[in-house]
């Protein structure tokens, strides 16, 4: 399950660097994804929007078990 995750967070990791942020995948936990943002994303007011619409789309369309994902930058 992990090496999914890693895989899709990877296809979405360069839109996020050219904005001058990044993403690490933390853990995967009762169908929760945790990541961390780092650089420009840290303080983003779209950060929400990068995650629930980008990230968290990316992971539905390609394992459907994913229910959310939590942010542990906050």
């Amino acid at each position: 399950m992990e090496e999914k995750i890693i895989k899709v967070i990877e296809k979405i990791k360069p839109y996020i660097n050219m904005d001058g942020g990044d993403i690490e995948f933390i853990k995967y936990e009762d169908g929760y994804v945790y990541v961390k943002m780092f650089g420009a994303c840290v303080h983003c007011p779209s950060q929400k929007e990068t995650l629930n619409d980008g990230l968290f789309h990316f992971l539905k369309e390609e394992i459907p078990e994913v229910k959310g994902v939590i942010n542990t930058s906050n």
